[in-house]
């Protein structure tokens, strides 16, 4: 386990290009103090948890100092928010400070709540302590049922004053996991017309997180097809789980398959298929027994922003096998949650 200054820092994302992002500086909260510091992602990106307590943790992650090795920055992406296109999104207040290699590969480190970055558009950049506590404890649940998802390393409380509906307590809470690159990434390039960079992120995915397709003649459609799989293993976790994501946009759907974004999200207590956990879903168009279609829908948003990289017949194909995927992993859950042991042809009718 290693300190933060011995920590090996990279920046493959900066190196990408200011297309892709904007550089901009955290800008820290008053007071700082550790509410909770998560041990297990300590330990997962190689830190000691001793250093949890540090001085130096504490400035860094409340955003009041920057490691002479982080390189910050807030990602621009697009995205389909409740079935409409808004061509410019990004992090609004969130801040990638860096990568960090580890023996199972790099993770983002990326800090919420650290102010201001050019895609706050009318917020404010900050994190209230309430929400912040719902996203660090449920990220943390989440990977303790096995459900796929970014993780938690720590919550930070500050002194500042952030107003909402009411004035509530600033917070940070730092999010780690294997990239923050979404559906919406490849849709801000794709309706700008702006292919070489749509390729140039699709390259740049496919080489860092799918290194095994990277030197395939079919390298775009097998990626688009590890997205569909990891996209349907992720929704059939939370239909067996009864977890509510909220606000399924494009621009909060993982590359990877993970949860990420935890907004208005909820666990049922008990099962209501049409259960609504945002109260700004007026439609329902995220209800809980609609997540499976959303995920399909989110799919297909993402095979047309891909169409400049093979043939929209192939993308069609591909997304067929979305439904199979997705009933063959809950299933599987299901099996697993009643104790079935072996796998008969009347399972899926029980």
């Amino acid at each position: 386990m290693k300190t933060l200054d011995s920590l090996t820092f990279q920046n493959h994302f900066h190196e990408l290009g200011s297309d892709f992002y904007s550089e901009v500086m955290p800008q820290g909260i008053k007071a700082p103090h550790l509410i909770s510091g998560s041990k297990e992602v300590a330990k997962l990106i190689g830190l000691n948890p001793e250093a949890l307590a540090s001085e130096q943790f504490l400035q860094i992650f409340s955003g009041n100092t920057t490691h002479p090795a982080h390189k910050p920055l807030a990602m621009v992406y697009a995205g389909h928010q409740f079935g409409g296109y808004s061509p410019q999104l990004g992090d609004g207040r969130a801040i990638l400070l860096a990568e960090v290699e580890t023996d199972t590969g790099l993770y983002d480190l990326v800090i919420k709540g650290a102010g201001m970055t050019p895609y706050s558009r009318f917020g404010d950049g900050r994190a209230v302590l309430r929400s912040s506590i719902r996203e660090y404890l449920c990220s943390e649940a989440m990977a303790g049922l096995g459900i796929p998802t970014s993780r938690a390393l720590c919550l930070i409380g500050g002194k500042d004053q952030v107003i909402r509906e009411e004035i509530e307590s600033s917070a940070t809470v730092v999010r780690v996991a294997k990239s923050h690159i979404r559906f919406g990434s490849f849709e801000y390039f794709f309706y700008r017309n702006r292919h070489q960079e749509l390729q140039k992120l699709a390259d740049y995915t496919i080489a860092r997180h799918f290194p095994e397709l990277n030197h395939r003649a079919d390298k775009y459609p097998q990626f688009f097809l590890a997205v569909i799989r990891s996209t349907a293993k992720m929704i059939a976790f939370w239909q067996a789980y009864g977890f509510c994501h909220g606000v399924m946009n494009t621009d909060n759907m993982s590359i990877l398959g993970l949860t990420f974004d935890y907004g208005p999200f909820a666990f049922m207590d008990d099962f209501d298929p049409g259960h609504i956990c945002n109260h700004s879903d007026h439609g329902g168009r995220y209800a809980f027994d609609r997540q499976p279609h959303i995920g399909l829908w989110n799919l297909n948003a993402l095979a047309h922003a891909l169409s400049p990289l093979m043939p929209k017949e192939l993308l069609g194909e591909l997304l067929s096998q979305y439904e199979g995927e997705l009933v063959k992993q809950y299933a599987s859950l299901m099996r697993q949650k009643m104790g079935l042991i072996n796998e008969r042809d009347e399972d899926q009718q029980l």
